[in-house]
């Protein structure tokens, strides 16, 4: 696996067409940004999908019935600076990962950013590049959908504050990278039972917060495990007053470590077992040990693609901050009029009251 990620993709390229299975139509265009050298095909059935082409799945959507075993299958998924606003108001991302292997929330099997992480020679440019751009991220209070405009008072005879962010229960992340607790009050309820005089927090997860996904199991009783809950709050704000956080395999973790918070994980996140966070579950065959910098140098640099606003190009990892900062300067993750009425037709569409 080379060290860094050409942003054409061209070295990992074997074949010059792309089938890309079913993916829905809004995201065909951030589709050819991503592959600007190669022949993009749209199938919707896999009798479609041009003789030696690779076939191009979204998550951990199963590998459709008729597909032989020498095609080979990359799998796309949202990166970890996506966006300001959600996937779920079907918000334009600027980050993409694409995997070879498996995907970086899958536990079970080894992902090309595991592989990055656990083989990769980081030299001293790279970690200085990285050590940068995780210092502005932590400075420009980014996070992967740098949502919440309201404001939250850290209780002044709290001693100590631990944050446990919410996920959508039925997220692939929590199918495959957890394979203990996966509901939002059970990790409420072990970090209470662990930690019964800390100041405990939860932050319900954003799409769920925006009735755009569905609550988890009895996740309305989490006031019984936790002192409050805050929502319409900014991650990167939150996790700068808080002193831990414990997650299932939320991506509030790794945006914890990067300011500098020890992390509790319940699950397995790809973030865990690199000796940087307190792990509940150990993952036998990750037995590397990392620093901060090797770790943002991985997930940050060497695995994600970036996208450029405009949607034209490709861009570096520094590239997508300044537009992403600009972007979250214009809006302050406020959520607009227009956002909000969108909001009601993607409810009635996908269940959610």
């Amino acid at each position: 696996m080379p060290k860094q990620k050409d942003l054409t993709m061209q070295h990992i390229i074997n074949a010059e067409v792309l089938g890309i299975y079913q993916f829905p139509y809004w995201k065909h265009p951030v589709v050819k940004q991503c592959f600007p050298a190669f022949r993009v095909v749209f199938i919707e059935s896999i009798d479609k999908l041009p003789v030696g082409a690779i076939l191009v799945l979204w998550g951990m959507r199963p590998v459709p019935e008729g597909v032989t075993k020498d095609v080979q299958v990359w799998r796309m998924e949202d990166g970890f600076l996506r966006s300001v606003g959600l996937g779920a108001d079907l918000i334009r991302p600027m980050s993409w990962i694409v995997d070879q292997q498996g995907i970086y929330y899958d536990a079970t099997r080894v992902s090309d950013l595991e592989q990055l992480l656990a083989q990769t020679q980081f030299d001293e440019a790279l970690l200085a590049r990285a050590a940068d751009l995780r210092a502005r991220v932590v400075a420009t209070g980014l996070t992967k959908y740098n949502v919440g405009a309201g404001k939250w008072q850290r209780l002044a005879n709290a001693a100590r504050v631990i944050l446990v962010p919410g996920q959508v229960e039925s997220d692939a992340s929590l199918a495959f990278g957890a394979p203990g607790e996966r509901t939002n009050i059970g990790l409420l309820q072990a970090v209470r039972s662990a930690h019964p005089d800390a100041y405990v927090v939860y932050k319900p997860h954003p799409d769920v917060y925006a009735r755009l996904r569905a609550e988890g199991q009895n996740e309305q009783s989490a006031y019984r495990w936790c002192d409050e809950v805050v929502t319409d709050v900014a991650m990167g704000d939150l996790l700068t007053m808080v002193d831990e956080v414990h997650v299932i395999t939320s991506l509030a973790g790794f945006e914890a470590l990067l300011r500098g918070k020890p992390v509790t994980c319940y699950g397995q996140p790809f973030y865990a077992g690199w000796g940087l966070t307190q792990d509940v579950m150990p993952i036998a065959r990750r037995s590397r040990r990392l620093s901060l910098d090797e770790l943002v140098a991985a997930v940050l640099i060497l695995y994600p693609l970036y996208l450029s606003r405009d949607g034209k190009h490709l861009i570096t990892p520094e590239q997508a901050l300044n537009e992403l900062s600009v972007w979250l300067a214009h809006t302050g993750g406020r959520v607009t009029i227009w956002r909000k009425f969108i909001r009601m037709f993607l409810r009635q569409i996908i269940g959610v009251r």
